[in-house]
């Protein structure tokens, strides 16, 4: 997503923040996620910050099947994960947005946490967390709006893309995306956002999804 940024040429700079990145960030820590929105707004205006953060499973854990499964401790660090920590990130960076003109938060939410879309059940902890993500997003964007009415906050859903996250999980026949595909859908559909997009949920193809 970083390289296809800078291809674009639209931007002066483009930074990118990671595990792995000095400044690091943790989803776990608050204070990394405000040292990062600083370092990112020291060049100058923020106009385009993507959260493209997920968790679905691991070593310790994997998407449950059914009640019998769910663990609070899953429950909880799922939540840290896909919703509470985007949400810091909001906190840090939405405030940063210019007043005026086009600016773009956008998070990774995805359908599973679709309430609506929901017809086969299983993956609690990943679809409530994703969920809450959504409407998070959707509460932060009303007071956005009051501060900077260009500026718009969504959530994304990518399409179900081959990365780690999926692994192992991409169900038969699904279409699944190389990251490079996947990353020009979604730029392709921040560029097309317009002010009343606001506080929406979208997919890789720019059509709502219902909440």
């Amino acid at each position: 997503m970083v390289e296809a940024i800078q291809t674009t040429g639209k931007f002066k700079h483009v930074v990118s923040f990671s595990r792995s990145t000095s400044p690091a960030i943790d989803l776990l820590d608050e204070t990394s996620l405000a040292h990062a929105a600083a370092c990112a707004a020291d060049p100058g205006e923020l106009r385009l910050v993507i959260d493209a953060t997920g968790f679905l499973h691991d070593d310790r854990q994997a998407p449950e099947k059914s009640w019998r499964q769910l663990d609070a401790a899953n429950l909880a660090r799922a939540f840290a994960l896909n919703a509470i920590g985007p949400a810091l990130i909001m906190k840090h960076v939405l405030p940063r947005l210019p007043r005026s003109g086009k600016a773009v938060f956008a998070t990774l939410s995805a359908r599973l946490g679709s309430i609506g879309d929901n017809r086969l059940g299983g993956w609690y902890s990943y679809r409530a967390s994703k969920a809450a993500l959504n409407q998070l997003v959707r509460t932060a964007a009303i007071e956005l709006a009051r501060r900077s009415p260009d500026a718009i906050c969504v959530a994304l859903h990518p399409g179900t893309v081959a990365t780690a996250l999926s692994a192992g999980f991409a169900a038969t026949g699904l279409q699944v995306h190389h990251p490079a595909v996947a990353t020009n859908h979604l730029l392709a559909v921040i560029g097309q956002l317009t002010a009343d997009a606001n506080g929406g949920f979208f997919d890789w193809r720019g059509q709502p999804v219902p909440w």
